[in-house]
C-alpha cells in the first residue's frame, strides 16, 4: 500500500502521524511511504531521518493526497485537506466529528473512508488510540492551569502547592477517566488540595482505593458542582461519551460562583467543550476571560509537548496502520471489531450512532456500510 503523512497545518501543530521508526516498519513489510518534506522537523525528525528509514519525501501535501491510497494523520483534517481526499481512500486520524458540522459534510462528500482514533476500542472497554493523548493532555491541564493561576496572566496569584503557612490550591476535577486520573496525579504531586467527580460509582471506588485520602472522591451531581466550584481555584473538565458531543457541566451562571481570577481547563473541548462558556482557543492564543473566570481551551493541547506526543500516539497507532497496510481496508475492518468501531464515515456514510445524532444524519451500521463493493474492489 501507498502510505501518505503530510505535514499538520493547524495553528502550532507540530507532531506528525509518523515516526521514522513507523516508516522502517512500513517499508520492511514492502509498503511504500511519502512523507511531506519538514514535517518532523519540528520536532527532532529530519527529512535525512526518514530517507534513511525508507520514505519518499515530498514537497507539497496535494501530492501525497493525490498519490496515496492511505493518509495517516495527527489532528482532522482542516477543510482544505478534506477537499483533497477521493473517493476510496483511507483516512487514520483523529476527528471528533460530533461538534464538526463542516468538516463532517466534507468528508461525506468526499467519498473517503475515514477511521477516527478516539473510537478505536480494546477488549477493556477503553479506547487505546485516544488513551495516550488523554495521558498527555490530562497531565498539561494541570501545568496549565497553575500558569494561569497567575497573577500575570489574568488568575488570582495563588500557587498551586502553596507554601508552609499557607494554603495551597484547590483543584476539581470532573471525570474520572484517563484525562481525570492523569490530571489528579499531577495536582497531588504538585501539592494541590484535589477533588475528583464521576457519575461511576466504580470508578470512583477504584481512585480512592488508588490514592486513599491523599484526593477526595465525590458523586457529580449538579449541586455537588456547584459546591466544589465555590471553593476551587482550578476546574479541569475531562468528561469524555466516545464519540458524541461533551454534556455542559458547567453552565454560564455558575460562574458567579466562582472566584475571580479562578481557572477552567477544558480537555473536553474537541468535542464541543464541557463548560457552556467553552470556545475553542490555540497555542497562540490560548485563554480568554469570561466573567473574570479564565478559560483555558486549546483544542491541540497535546502538540504543545509535540515530540512526547508524537512518539506516544505513533507507539499505539503503529500495530492499526500496519494491519490496514498489510490487509486493505475492507478486512482489516472485518477481522478486527475493535477497528471497525473506529469506522466513522464511509462512501458517504456516518457510521457513528454518537455523530450521527448530533449532527442529525442517517445512522448506517458499520458492518452494513463495508457491504459496498467500492471498499472492497480498493482493498
Amino acid at each position: 500500500m501507498l502510505v501518505g503523512v503530510p505535514k499538520e497545518i493547524k495553528n502550532h501543530e507540530y507532531r506528525i502521524g509518523m515516526t521514522p521508526a513507523g516508516v522502517k516498519e512500513l517499508v520492511g513489510r514492502g509498503h511504500q511511504v511519502l512523507v511531506q518534506s519538514h514535517g518532523g522537523e519540528a520536532i527532532g525528525f529530519s527529512d535525512e531521518n526518514y530517507r534513511q528509514a525508507g520514505a519518499e519525501m515530498v514537497d507539497k501535501a496535494e501530492d501525497i493526497f493525490a498519490r496515496s491510497e492511505m493518509i495517516v494523520k495527527v489532528k482532522e483534517p482542516q477543510p482544505a485537506e478534506c477537499k483533497m481526499l477521493r473517493e476510496g481512500q483511507i483516512l487514520f486520524t483523529y476527528l471528533h466529528l460530533a461538534p464538526d458540522p463542516e468538516q463532517t459534510e466534507l468528508l461525506l462528500a468526499s467519498g473517503a473512508t475515514c477511521i477516527a482514533y478516539e473510537t478505536v476500542t480494546d477488549d477493556n472497554g477503553g479506547l487505546p488510540l485516544l488513551a495516550p493523548m488523554s495521558e498527555v493532555a490530562g497531565r498539561m491541564s494541570i501545568q496549565e492551569g497553575a500558569y494561569c493561576l497567575e497573577k500575570a496572566q489574568g488568575g488570582s496569584g495563588i500557587l498551586m502547592g502553596g507554601v508552609p503557612g499557607v494554603e495551597a490550591a484547590n483543584v476539581l476535577v470532573i471525570g474520572g477517566g484517563v484525562v481525570g486520573l492523569n490530571s489528579a496525579r499531577i495536582a497531588m504531586g504538585m501539592g494541590a488540595n484535589v477533588t475528583i467527580m464521576d457519575r461511576s460509582l466504580a470508578r470512583l471506588k477504584a481512585i480512592d482505593e488508588l490514592y486513599g485520602d491523599r484526593l477526595n472522591t465525590l458523586y457529580s451531581t449538579t449541586d455537588a458542582i456547584e459546591k466544589q466550584l465555590a471553593i476551587s481555584d482550578v476546574v479541569v473538565g475531562a468528561v469524555l461519551i466516545p464519540g458524541a458531543a461533551a454534556p455542559k457541566l458547567v453552565t454560564r451562571d455558575m460562574l458567579k460562583l466562582m472566584r475571580p481570577g479562578s481557572v477552567l481547563v477544558d480537555v473536553a473541548i474537541d468535542q464541543g467543550g464541557c463548560f457552556e462558556t467553552s470556545r475553542a482557543t490555540t497555542h497562540e492564543a490560548p485563554t480568554y476571560s469570561v466573567d473574570g473566570i479564565i478559560h483555558y481551551c486549546v483544542a491541540n493541547m497535546p502538540g504543545g509537548v509535540a515530540r512526547t506526543s508524537t512518539l506516544a500516539l505513533t507507539n499505539a497507532t503503529l500495530p492499526y496502520v500496519l494491519g490496514l497496510a498489510n490487509k486493505g481496508a475492507y478486512q482489516a475492518l472485518m477481522d478486527d471489531k475493535h477497528l471497525l468501531n473506529g469506522l466513522n464515515v464511509h462512501q458517504g456514510m456516518v457510521t457513528v450512532d454518537a455523530v450521527a445524532s448530533a449532527l442529525d444524519y442517517n445512522y448506517v451500521e458499520p458492518g452494513m456500510a463495508l457491504a459496498s463493493d467500492g471498499l472492497k474492489q480498493s482493498a
